[in-house]
């Protein structure tokens, strides 16, 4: 069965988050729900030399990420009901009917991926537009990124044309639940351990 995933390109992403709220407008999600996150990660700093003379070894990248449809989904292991599950083309659903809004999906998700829609009573998450995919359409956030930073198709055929990177900070390690994602690495991806979230008031 062919599986499909994500690649995103950091050395192309600006930030603009273009791609997260195509997601929430064409799933129609409140305010407090995204079902794609844009970090910005960041560090280094300014140091003024005896002379006065100011210099900087600051870097700053971004990364876009929503559910990675992992092959391995922690959140599917810790459903209780089933409604959490891999379908068509390997992708992570919720059976809305089947679940019971228990949170279990979103507190084992190291991508905090699920979300508990407290208001409908069930979890929601990002489906990979299985809708779309399954009429030849691409998801609606790689459609709508100007910059053409994010791709979407079957994950081998994503790794054989832009490698099998999928670790870079703030992800988790990708060993955990194997992401179907594929990353082009940014430039300052070496220095990724000395930086940290910039934007954590952004994230929900």
């Amino acid at each position: 069965m062919a599986q499909y995933g994500f690649h995103f390109n950091a050395q192309r992403c600006t930030g603009c988050k273009t791609c997260m709220l195509a997601c929430k407008d064409f799933h129609d999600l409140p305010s407090a729900i995204s079902f794609r996150q844009v970090y910005e990660y960041g560090g280094g700093a300014w140091s003024q030399n005896d002379r006065g003379l100011w210099t900087q070894d600051c870097f700053a990248y971004y990364l876009s990420v929503s559910c990675n449809h992992c092959s391995d989904p922690a959140c599917t292991k810790v459903c209780p009901t089933g409604a959490m599950h891999k379908g068509e083309g390997g992708l992570v659903s919720v059976d809305r009917k089947k679940c019971i809004g228990c949170g279990y999906c979103a507190l084992s998700c190291p991508y905090r991926a699920p979300k508990v829609d407290r208001s409908q009573g069930f979890s929601v998450k990002c489906d990979g537009c299985a809708s779309r995919v399954l009429a030849g359409e691409k998801p609606v956030c790689v459609e709508a990124c100007p910059l053409r930073a994010l791709d979407f198709g079957e994950v081998s055929d994503l790794r054989g044309a832009f490698g099998d990177a999928a670790d870079l900070a703030p992800l988790p390690p990708s060993d955990a639940t194997q992401p179907n994602l594929a990353i082009t690495l940014p430039r300052h991806a070496a220095r990724a351990a000395e930086g940290s979230i910039e934007n954590a008031r952004e994230i929900v």
